[in-house]
């Protein structure tokens, strides 16, 4: 088994790194600098770690797997998310980027894990006490699926109806149409992909323009740029050390989020 991962700021690289030790799994980020089409042809099993973002599999996701659809056909899947609140079917529209019967889902389940969206009065703080709960629910929710997978015992989280429905209550919002790897005119995932902001107090460290995903955020002319290509991930926002960066919400935010471990 070959376990790859997408994670902002360290919840779902949490999850894959536990679920990958306990399976004896390679773990791979899908920002790792490797040729993940030889990697893909290794391996009969794959597992796919993604947080949720309006119950979507994010756009930085939707695009690596999308890339890579010839690789995974055929292969057995796992699919592993995070989600802070609900996200429905959040492991299930991961199958809508691709054709029917185009790979054999094996294993999905979901994962409650701190709130990372840092700006957002309505979002909890992660304080210590929720990370340490999300910490051991996680670990015990991985060795139940390690399990489960070597007994051949199969769950498909959100693969019901009544999860498609809920999760098309965000869904139709933030993405518009799941099986769309790219963005969406007209969603808020279009609006949230140009939304970056830099207030004044930026001091051009550069660490935004090293740690972004996507490559979006760039110096030119000593002033950090976006290129309008955000995947909504929160990491610079939760890792500026000026606090100067905001995304999607623009409430300069009283505290970050520094990961799981932290």
């Amino acid at each position: 088994m070959l376990t790859v991962y997408f994670s902002g700021t360290g919840n779902t690289e949490y999850v894959a790194k536990l679920f990958a030790e306990k399976m004896g799994s390679k773990c791979l980020s899908i920002e790792d600098d490797i040729n993940f089409v030889s990697e893909f042809t290794k391996y009969s099993t794959i597992a796919f770690c993604y947080p949720i973002y309006g119950s979507r599999v994010p756009l930085i996701m939707r695009q690596f797997a999308t890339r890579h659809a010839s690789s995974l056909q055929s292969k057995k899947l796992v699919i592993l998310v995070t989600q802070l609140i609900f996200s429905g079917d959040g492991a299930r529209v991961f199958c809508d980027l691709f054709p029917k019967n185009h790979f054999d889902i094996i294993y999905a389940e979901h994962f409650f894990m701190p709130n990372n969206v840092c700006n957002f009065a309505l979002l909890p703080k992660a304080g210590k006490r929720s990370i340490t709960r999300c910490m051991k629910t996680a670990k015990r929710k991985v060795k139940q699926i390690c399990q489960d997978i070597s007994v051949v015992k199969i769950k498909k989280r959100g693969f019901s109806e009544f999860s498609r429905f809920l999760g098309n209550v965000q869904g139709r919002f933030w993405q518009g149409n799941s099986s769309s790897a790219n963005v969406v005119i007209g969603s808020m995932e279009a609006k949230a992909k140009n939304s970056v902001q830099i207030d004044e107090n930026c001091t051009v460290c550069g660490l935004c323009t090293k740690i972004c995903p996507m490559k979006n955020l760039e110096i030119v002319d000593s002033k950090i740029i976006h290129k309008n290509n955000c995947t909504v991930c929160y990491r610079c926002v939760n890792l500026c050390p000026e606090k100067t960066i905001t995304v999607f919400f623009h409430r300069k935010p009283k505290w970050q989020y520094k990961g799981i471990l932290k």
